[in-house]
């Protein structure tokens, strides 16, 4: 789970992960202080080389939303979205969640391939609709933003968090 003290290294990874949408240092701040059981830091040597922002939305408690998975350039192609997927997916704080939320820019393909991987892997059905098209965005320039829903996440859960013997 991120720290406050990691929300500065956070805001910099992103930074260097482009097309990733920098936020202030304050949202990565209040991420870290409030969604922490919601959201992952991956550490190499002491350096943040990756991150993922997630919530619940409280009007849809079953449902988990990725905000941002960034992975920095340097460690891309050791698959550690989809390992900090895993480990966001595998916390007790998810227990209740049968439904991942995400938005994924078209441009984004390594996003987008890594949860559509996501889905086949644990047999859950994945599905796709507009929800912000550019007019959204004001004087933005800004892509749409295509939500995919993977559901159900109840074989994720069980792939990721096995029962223990004698249980």
């Amino acid at each position: 789970m991120p720290s406050l003290e990691q929300g500065a290294a956070i805001h910099a990874l992103v930074d260097a992960c482009k097309p990733l949408d920098l936020n202030s240092t304050y949202a990565y701040l209040l991420l870290c202080h409030h969604f922490a059981g919601t959201c992952v830091v991956c550490m190499n040597d002491g350096d943040t080389v990756g991150f993922l922002s997630a919530y619940i939305p409280p009007d849809a408690r079953t449902t988990v939303f990725v905000w941002q998975v960034a992975v920095h350039p340097d460690h891309r192609g050791r698959a550690l979205g989809g390992a900090m997927l895993a480990e966001l997916l595998a916390r007790p704080a998810l227990r209740d969640v049968s439904i991942l939320e995400t938005t994924v820019s078209p441009s984004n393909a390594a996003s987008t391939s890594m949860f559509r991987k996501l889905a086949l892997a644990m047999g859950a059905q994945i599905s796709e609709r507009t929800l912000f098209v550019p007019q959204h965005f004001g004087e933005e320039s800004h892509e749409e933003e295509v939500l995919l829903q993977i559901s159900p996440l109840h074989k994720i859960l069980t792939l990721t968090n096995p029962p223990k013997e004698g249980v």
